[in-house]
């Protein structure tokens, strides 16, 4: 397959955004990502956003919505994406009480499919990224699944984030196997924590700060990159994204270009 395309889901350093958009642009394209994610506009239209992208010569790729958009989501937003430049739509955050076992989620499935389809209609795939819950269980099987044997994947795709998946106490690598041929973007987040707080277990579940969990750049953390890398490289997908989620001892710019940087020592 040909290289991975590597962009950066701009949430990572939505600090500097809110106060410089164009100059936080150029320094993401001047470390090596050529590609980027959307997740808020910043009071800005598209064709200000487009603009400054071309200006900076990087490419939208995909914009984040939560899902409590999609109810109301409509050919506004598909003309928002599409003067983006965007292949990609993705529901990054839908709440557990959404995901099957919920009394709503018959509903979540028409409104998913009624999104899916009228983006599918306009040339843009939907996918959805997902955190650590979607590996609890319902009737012996996890909602991730759950979720994509309901909705269908022709009509909802998956944006696998590694961090959340292995955090849950699955393996990325395996999901990234049993979803490969569906497949466009995969997010590489890396992270630390006392324990893996995984979903399969009796055992008490603790909370993400209880466990400790703190986010770090590519390479620094509880993640293999290299054996993510050769994962990835076996699926369809076409780009991988870093992101991260927090910051804690340093500027956000500079965890995005160590990422970068730890991405590029793997030859991507």
């Amino acid at each position: 397959m040909e290289k991975l395309k590597v962009g950066l889901q701009l949430y990572s350093v939505r600090d500097k955004l809110e106060k410089d958009m164009e100059g936080t642009l150029k320094a993401v394209k001047e470390m090596g990502y050529d590609y980027v994610e959307l997740a808020g506009y910043y009071g800005k239209t598209a064709e200000e956003i487009k603009a400054l992208l071309d200006k900076t010569g990087l490419k939208c790729i995909a914009t984040h919505y939560v899902y409590s958009a999609f109810p109301d989501f409509s050919e506004k937003h598909v003309e928002f994406i599409k003067t983006l430049g965007a292949k990609f739509c993705v529901i990054s955050w839908m709440g557990i009480d959404n995901h099957k076992g919920s009394p709503s989620f018959e509903n979540t499935v028409e409104c998913i499919c009624r999104v899916g389809r009228l983006l599918r209609d306009n040339g843009i795939a939907l996918l959805y990224h997902n955190h650590e819950f979607e590996f609890e269980k319902y009737d012996d099987k996890y909602l991730f699944d759950w979720l994509y044997d309901t909705v269908g994947l022709d009509i909802l795709k998956p944006e696998i984030d590694t961090c959340w998946v292995k955090y849950a106490g699955e393996d990325p690598c395996g999901y990234l196997g049993k979803y490969a041929e569906h497949i466009d973007i995969v997010h590489l987040k890396d992270f630390v924590c006392d324990k893996l707080n995984s979903t399969d277990s009796d055992a008490p579940k603790k909370s993400r700060e209880e466990n400790n969990l703190k986010f770090t750049s590519l390479g620094s953390g509880m993640q293999n990159i290299e054996e993510l890398l050769t994962a990835i490289k076996k699926t369809n997908a076409e780009y991988v994204v870093v992101e991260q989620d927090l910051w804690y001892d340093g500027d956000s710019l500079e965890y995005a270009k160590r990422s970068r940087d730890c991405l590029r020592s793997f030859g991507v």
